[in-house]
């Protein structure tokens, strides 16, 4: 299958950062599904629109960075 017509999907681990990976492929230990699926362009595309805080969940809990 080629990287073009593969299917991903968009998975969020416990700090709540994206990544995507391949539907036909097992999710890596911490890593879950959010239920979007589509090409690798329009994941990148979702997450670059939706991922406004690159910083883990736990350093925003504590402050956040400088």
């Amino acid at each position: 299958m080629s990287g073009y017509s593969q299917q991903f999907q968009i998975v969020l681990n416990i700090e709540q950062q994206y990544s995507i990976w391949p539907v036909d492929q097992p999710l890596p230990d911490g890593w879950q599904p959010t239920g979007r699926v589509g090409t690798k362009a329009q994941c990148l595309a979702f997450i670059d629109a939706a991922w406004n805080d690159m910083n883990p969940l736990s350093q925003r809990h504590a402050g956040g960075a400088s």
